[in-house]
């Protein structure tokens, strides 16, 4: 046996062992264990058919391979997935480190209070950006966030009017991938969901709710007080989908009356991975507090009157009240949650709004640049993300062509229309290579680099729609600027937490305590962390080959026709 086979190095004991538990039960094999133990009618016939397992080396080296089938364009399609730069300090010591990713979910207050101030932290920078006075620790993302919005709020709606109402109005302008997955949640409540324009909202009584996108899916910035105060004079919830950096800038949906503000910290530091898995956030009135989805990280005191955190409001755990249940508390992501806090804690307030002003600085230059070319902006007002009117389907196509062989994704709604969202990995360079997209398609010369070298301006936003008020104030997003600072601040709270290299883990932690380095390492690969979800299949080779292998192995393994791999987590399926 190959001494580094994944069984030998991971999987329970070692033979003598095996053999000491047989003798102890009275067993002579595993097999005969087995046949005492599972009736015979119900015993599989013969093995699985799935592939022979592998060494650890081996399966890099094949993982490399499929790997390399991906083709990492430069993916400006936006849609809630943006490039962003995880700090070396949070790769190398938080998303790559055991003694962060093994225990996971911090279901034990005592041997987790490093982890659950770090939650904290995250619940804080979300309160803060959004304005809103209560964030929950995270869910799974941000179409799963509105879908737990929409249910709150037709809960909370129907107390007082006797279920009655059942109508949620959504924004057109919203993400698609919401959208759909209101669709899909809403069908077995009875709630009827109507994607419309916002302004052909009917607020009757059969209305309990509405979801808004801000910016919108088109990347336009408006003003949605007049829909929200319309909202409120009806009793109408109002759900607002925020992009968490377009904040920085922007009035947040708690200054103007928003009931719930939901979405995705992924470019908080977490890559795209095709999608995810990435955290988002529920943040809500205080009124509403034991109605929150989730989990809920609370400060306490012990019994020496020492400050101690812990998971508040757990009774809504499925297995506790399910009766009363909101949501299964463990529709959370507890370590992507800690990487986007801590970036949020490593850049602090003036860095994070530096690189909301720095994208959006771009975004400015660019769009002036293409619409010099004769391509017309739709937007009266934008954060990061452009929409053009090519005139005609034809230079759409010549502006894919030439965006294609630059290794570049753009959107493409339909029509005449280019869409693209800028990040903050956007350096000149790339927008000089974005602009000649568009001059090519017109037979012009773009701008160079020099162009687009940056240089400090005032955000171009009506003043009404410009962020005032302070956020990030407490004293966490203030003190850890060096590396130096920040390293030390996270191994102070990892060395508050029983890891797996401490101990075996002995609750929760149903996904990771059981990862090894192997499985772990191609997670952090460019093939497969930059990749934006929504790019052409043929530049996802690699992913879908997996995909296809592991839908095949799991019908083997269950005997089912076809399986889904679509939940984000077992507590979403």
């Amino acid at each position: 046996m190959h001494q580094d086979r994944f069984v030998t190095r991971h999987i329970g004991p070692n033979p003598t062992e095996t053999r000491q538990m047989l003798d102890a039960v009275g067993a002579e094999s595993l097999d005969g264990l087995i046949a005492e133990t599972v009736p015979g009618p119900i015993r599989r016939g013969g093995l699985p058919q799935i592939p022979d397992a592998l060494s650890e080396d081996r399966y890099l080296r094949e993982v490399r391979k499929i790997a390399d089938q991906n083709r990492v364009f430069r993916s400006y399609i936006g849609l809630g997935y943006y490039g962003t730069l995880t700090p070396g300090v949070i790769l190398r010591n938080i998303f790559e480190n055991p003694g962060w990713y093994t225990q996971y979910t911090p279901y034990q207050a005592e041997i987790a209070q490093g982890r659950l101030e770090a939650l904290l932290n995250f619940q804080t920078m979300v309160s803060d950006l959004t304005a809103m006075p209560i964030a929950n620790a995270s869910l799974l993302d941000e179409a799963t966030a509105a879908a737990e919005a929409m249910t709150m709020c037709h809960g909370l709606k129907n107390k007082k009017a006797g279920d009655s109402a059942n109508r949620f109005w959504v924004s057109k302008n919203t993400f698609p991938q919401t959208i759909d997955l209101l669709f899909t949640r809403a069908e077995p409540l009875g709630i009827e969901v109507v994607v419309a324009d916002p302004r052909d909202f009917r607020l009757d009584e059969v209305a309990f709710g509405m979801l808004l996108q801000m910016p919108g899916e088109d990347g336009s910035v408006e003003d949605l007080r007049p829909l929200v105060e319309a909202a409120k004079a009806k009793d109408v919830f109002v759900v607002v989908a925020a992009d968490l950096l377009s904040l920085a800038l922007i009035s947040p949906p708690g200054e103007w009356g928003a009931d719930v503000v939901v979405g995705n910290t992924q470019r908080f530091g977490v890559p795209m991975g095709f999608g995810g898995p990435h955290a988002a956030f529920f943040a809500t009135r205080e009124e509403h507090v034991r109605n929150i989805p989730g989990r809920l990280i609370g400060a306490s005191v012990d019994r020496f009157e020492r400050p101690a955190l812990r998971m508040a409001l757990q009774t809504r755990e499925q297995h506790i009240r399910r009766d009363k249940a909101t949501s299964n508390i463990c529709t959370a992501q507890a370590l992507l949650a800690i990487m986007a806090g801590m970036y949020a804690v490593y850049h602090g307030p003036e860095g994070v709004k530096g690189i909301a002003k720095r994208v959006h600085r771009h975004a400015q230059r660019l769009s002036d640049a293409v619409e010099k070319m004769g391509f017309r902006p739709t937007n009266a007002h934008f954060l990061d993300t452009l929409r053009f009117d090519a005139g005609d389907a034809a230079t759409v196509e010549a502006v894919r062509k030439a965006a294609l062989a630059r290794e570049i994704n753009f959107y493409y709604p339909g029509g005449a229309l280019i869409q693209l969202s800028l990040d903050e990995t956007v350096i000149q360079e790339d927008l000089a290579d974005i602009a000649a997209c568009f001059a090519e398609a017109k037979g012009q010369r773009a701008p160079g680099p020099d162009h687009f070298a940056y240089e400090e301006a005032a955000p171009s936003l009506p003043e009404r729609l410009v962020r005032s008020g302070a956020f990030l104030t407490h004293p966490v997003f203030n003190a850890h600027r060096s590396e130096s600072q920040m390293l030390r601040y996270i191994k102070r709270l990892e060395a508050k937490d029983l890891s797996l290299a401490h101990s075996m883990i002995p609750l929760g932690s149903c996904t990771m305590k059981l990862n090894a380095t192997s499985e772990m390492i191609p997670v952090s690969w460019a093939a497969f962390g930059h990749m934006h979800p929504f790019v052409p299949a043929d530049q996802a080779a690699g992913y879908h080959r997996i995909f296809g292998e592991l839908e095949q192995m799991l019908c083997e393994l269950t005997g089912f026709k076809a399986c889904s791999l679509q939940p984000n987590s077992g507590a979403q399926g």
